[in-house]
């Protein structure tokens, strides 16, 4: 099949993470169209609830070649980032293919061949950047079929006072699960128990009304080995000992589930207070549930009205580049931050890496590390969309590129 559309990079998704590549590549005058499944830039976040805020500090939410967010919101509220990310595709010097799912990708010669739902494309280069967050990871009960309450995952979590004189369990008290604890803490819920199999490590958004994000880029520069007892005393100076309400220590510490896990701490705005007054309740892990009651693993039974599942997120990349070997056993990338594969020249994953600065800031590291990689292949960039062509093979030699729940 002769392919409808050439171009010398694709990037497959429109969030923060692909237009940011874009923007970097087109920056040094390499071609690139974004296909995008949706039909508007930011469309998971415009399904989030209205009260939602980010927990990165604004300083860390600018994305490359633009500017801050123009909200003064320490935390920016949800419909900021929709704002900030539409205003930025606007201005990106680049084609948007939306409604444009892509079906699969294989490797011709030197050539990426992407089928779509709108037609095929090739490239030299393809930039996956579909997100870390992309697929709701719910779990499988026993007996979760029975069950008459409503069962959600934190993604659909609706506004706070929706949960007014009902009887909710939150199964996980991670960084997700606590932004609901967060919220739900500011609802009239008749009682909130919090499932975990293990406590989360949490530290408060302010310290002394400093925030807390605002220190990311010190825990960046913290060696490894010292980033656990750090976290555990700003956590036991703000909160006490949270074994005392039910809260166990994870068996890991909070620096080591974000650096070998991905698994960023949970920021507290309400939820501690509550759980210390006795308006919420941590109780052990969910087993199973029946037609009216959840069981937990001590053999307690609760009775939740809603089940809101705080149990993370997959990328949902197997059946799109699992053949290709380049994801590990849990489905994230093995390059997960724009780091060149030999095995796979050409193929470029951006935004499934974490950092302490958060995933605007990882967008920027990944973005620019493709585009400087790919400039640096002799690739001689055309002078208008028009005439835009895939460079010649000979160019395509990788060049290695330094780089850094319940």
């Amino acid at each position: 099949m002769t392919p409808t559309h050439s171009t010398p990079a694709i990037v497959i998704g429109a969030g923060l993470s692909g237009l940011a590549a874009a923007s970097e590549l087109r920056a040094r005058n390499i071609p690139v169209t974004i296909l995008e499944a949706s039909d508007r830039v930011a469309d998971p976040w415009r399904a989030r609830h209205a009260k939602l805020r980010l927990n990165i500090h604004r300083h860390f939410t600018r994305l490359p070649g633009h500017h801050e967010p123009r909200q003064s919101d320490t935390y920016l509220p949800r419909d900021a980032v929709v704002d900030y990310l539409s205003e930025y595709a606007t201005e990106l010097d680049a084609p948007i293919h939306f409604k444009t799912r892509v079906l699969s990708v294989q490797r011709t010669g030197d050539i990426w061949q992407i089928e779509t739902t709108t037609g095929a494309y090739s490239s030299t280069h393809l930039i996956v950047a579909t997100g870390r967050e992309s697929v709701p990871d719910m779990p499988i009960w026993p007996g979760i079929e029975e069950f008459g309450g409503k069962v959600i995952h934190a993604a659909d979590f609706a506004d706070p006072s929706s949960y007014d004189g009902k009887n909710v369990l939150v199964v996980g008290a991670g960084n997700s699960g606590s932004d609901v604890l967060n919220h739900l803490s500011r609802s009239n819920a008749a009682q909130v128990w919090i499932s975990v199999r293990h406590g989360p490590s949490i530290l408060p958004t302010r310290i002394l009304g400093f925030p807390m994000h605002r220190m990311a880029r010190l825990f960046s520069h913290t060696p490894a080995w010292a980033l656990d007892p750090v976290m555990a005393i700003l956590q036991w100076l703000s909160f006490g000992n949270l074994r005392r309400y039910g809260l166990r220590h994870h068996p890991k510490g909070g620096g080591s589930r974000l650096l070998r896990n991905g698994v960023t701490p949970a920021l507290d705005d309400g939820f501690v207070k509550a759980l210390k007054a006795g308006r919420f309740e941590a109780v052990g892990q969910t087993v199973g549930f029946s037609a009216y009651s959840a069981e937990l693993a001590d053999g307690r039974r609760v009775d939740p009205d809603v089940v809101i599942c705080a149990t993370g997120y997959r990328t949902g990349l197997e059946d799109l580049v699992g053949h290709l070997g380049v994801l590990d056993d849990d489905g994230y990338p093995l390059c997960p931050s724009g780091q060149p594969d030999s095995r796979n020249p050409g193929l470029w994953f951006a935004g499934y890496g974490v950092t302490f600065e958060g995933f605007f800031y990882a967008a920027g590291i990944s973005a620019r590390r493709i585009a400087t990689s790919i400039a640096a292949r002799s690739y001689q960039p055309t002078t208008t969309h028009s005439q835009q062509a895939i460079p010649r093979a000979a160019n395509q030699r990788t060049l290695p590129v330094s780089g850094a729940e319940q």
